[in-house]
């Protein structure tokens, strides 16, 4: 009998209670796909912690998940308090314990826009970029404001923090406080969603021709899309590549008329988007700085081709299965992208590679790594 109450106590001892912050995943961007991501992995792989998760908006909601937390016997918290009013709370004033809003929890994992205090849960944080530091004038004053506010308080009470590439940890070291040794390395995965598509809607929408070019991005500098709009002029001129287009997807607007054959679709949805990447002849993502590179991904698993710059994570992410440019140089995209336009055996190569590429990302993986910072930080 005291035997078996011994093996009790050890069982209760080793069962965490998780809490995490998933307010991020209704809007749509790469911060929601990882977190949507790495819930629904924790979920499938952990059967022994509970989990705890705080959703915070006024007006939006996760019905579509309800059902599917109800049915995994997890719990969830929604808290009807506008980010503005959690950026307030926790990164400005830094009160209200995160255990009043989410119950008692050993660990709490945060999102990338508050940093909560706790009573006695460890806390974690996923820094998913620091371009608020590198490239402040790109962004809105109060998100600049918000992120460092944030940021002081990961670096005065963060148990550890997942960097989700080399490239962003070597940022963290070099822009923060943050000790090296509490840095995780955790990379992202590839979405469930990415499969075959209907892309004759999309065709028929956009005007686009059987052959295009394919680019993502927004007005911030670090996109890098004026220069490859450059790189796609000279693309036409030199290499007499004039019967393709190139679509650049996302919120881009050009104050100057854009060149005969560039075509901006604006902000499309994730359908459609994927349609057009599955049938680009190329996909070409040339940013100056990001934290990861998830695009690179999505695209080697539609086998398309991919050109991207030879800096900061794409090269990490790309490895060797993709072309990789200067970024800072029209002409070394322009002729990246002629290269894997004009040599098939090039692009049957960077296809397989591609492939292969993929086996090192998978969401169960960064699940799993995840959770053993859950258990280290907890038994520290």
């Amino acid at each position: 009998m005291a035997f078996t109450q011994r093996i009790l106590k050890i069982e209760v001892k080793l069962t965490m209670k998780v809490g995490i912050d998933i307010s991020a995943v209704i809007y749509g961007t790469g911060v929601s796909i990882y977190t949507k991501n790495l819930v629904e992995n924790l979920l499938e792989i952990d059967q022994n912690n509970e989990y705890q998760l705080f959703f915070s908006s006024l007006r939006q909601n996760i019905r579509d998940w309800r059902q599917e937390i109800r049915d995994r016997g997890q719990k969830y918290n929604i808290c009807r308090i506008p980010p503005t009013g959690l950026d307030i709370l926790w990164n400005k004033l830094h009160i209200v314990p995160v255990e009043w809003l989410v119950g008692e929890t050993d660990v709490f994992h945060c999102s990338d826009w508050t940093q909560p205090p706790a009573k006695k849960a460890k806390l974690i944080t996923t820094i998913h970029d620091l371009s608020f530091l590198r490239w402040p004038e790109t962004a809105h004053p109060k998100v600049v404001a918000a992120q460092k506010n944030r940021l002081k308080w990961v670096e005065k009470e963060a148990d550890a923090v997942i960097a989700i590439s080399e490239a962003t940890k070597k940022e963290i070291i070099e822009l923060t406080e943050i000790p090296e040794d509490k840095i995780t390395v955790i990379y992202e995965g590839l979405p469930t969603d990415v499969g075959n598509f209907q892309f004759s809607k999309v065709k028929e929408k956009y005007n686009i021709k059987d052959k295009f070019i394919l680019a993502m991005g927004s007005q911030a500098p670090r996109k890098n899309l004026k220069r490859l709009i450059k790189s796609y002029e000279l693309l036409v001129t030199n290499y007499e590549l004039k019967n393709i287009d190139l679509i650049i997807t996302g919120r881009y607007e050009s104050k100057d008329k854009l060149p005969k054959g560039v075509i901006t679709t604006g902000f499309l949805d994730r359908n459609e988007l994927l349609s057009l990447m599955q049938k680009a002849e190329v996909f070409v993502y040339p940013s100056l700085y990001e934290g990861f590179g998830l695009p690179i991904l999505e695209a080697f698993s539609l086998e398309t081709p991919v050109v991207t710059s030879n800096c900061s994570s794409m090269a990490e992410v790309a490895d060797n299965a993709a072309v990789l440019v200067e970024p800072e140089s029209v002409e070394s995209i322009s002729k990246g992208i002629a290269n894997v336009l004009q040599n098939r055996q090039l692009r049957a190569d960077l296809v397989k590679k591609g492939r292969k590429r993929l086996k090192d990302f998978s969401w169960q993986k960064t699940a799993k790594q995840t959770l053993d910072v859950y258990d280290r930080v907890l038994n520290i």
